[in-house]
């Protein structure tokens, strides 16, 4: 078997696996039809970057003034590498620093039916928004600049209370995108 043969039917496998995460999406708030890869996206369509945060097995989640819990990260800034990007957007979300390299799993592919982009340095129509995992530390409050999320409460929780407060009142992809972070998180 080919190694391009090998990696259709792992891409398969985890379609199968996770088939909410894999389905196509329309994300309103933004016009924007997206679809889930493991297969990574080039450099210069990636303009927003989210990890699971993990530290001692459990999983980083904040919560916004809002009450909404979500996974540190955010838009990528005008000629800014994805691995700034999730330095400043831990730190201003999580209070959070990387204890290790991330681990990226996949991204959404996504096309906007907006006619300008959302910030001017990014691609467009097409784009990428980034999943992975990394280990982290929480050593700070968030840094909440003015123009990001005001986070009021960062938790390390288990996977299991991740998921049911990331699935609440959302899209059941959510809980799948998690399970499958934790799987790769376990196997590296």
């Amino acid at each position: 078997m080919t190694d391009t043969t090998e990696r259709a039917g792992e891409l398969a496998d985890l379609a199968a696996r996770f088939p909410k995460l894999h389905a196509p999406q329309r994300w309103a708030w933004g016009g924007i039809d997206a679809q889930f890869s493991a297969e990574l996206p080039p450099d210069e369509l990636i303009t927003n970057i989210h990890v699971v945060g993990f530290t001692e097995g459990r999983v980083v989640l904040c919560r916004d003034a809002r009450g909404h819990w979500f996974l540190p990260g955010g838009t990528r800034e005008a000629a800014e590498s994805v691995e700034s990007c999730l330095v400043r957007e831990l730190r201003e979300e999580a209070g959070a620093r990387l204890a290790g390299p991330p681990t990226w799993i996949g991204a959404h592919r996504a096309v906007t039916d907006h006619p300008v982009p959302y910030r001017p340095w990014q691609p467009h129509p097409e784009k990428a928004w980034l999943w992975g995992w990394a280990e982290v530390v929480v050593d700070s409050a968030p840094t909440n600049p003015d123009d990001g999320e005001q986070v009021v409460e960062v938790r390390a929780m288990t996977p299991d209370e991740a998921r049911h407060l990331l699935v609440r009142g959302r899209d059941a992809w959510w809980g799948e995108l998690l399970t499958l972070a934790v799987e790769s998180h376990r196997t590296r």
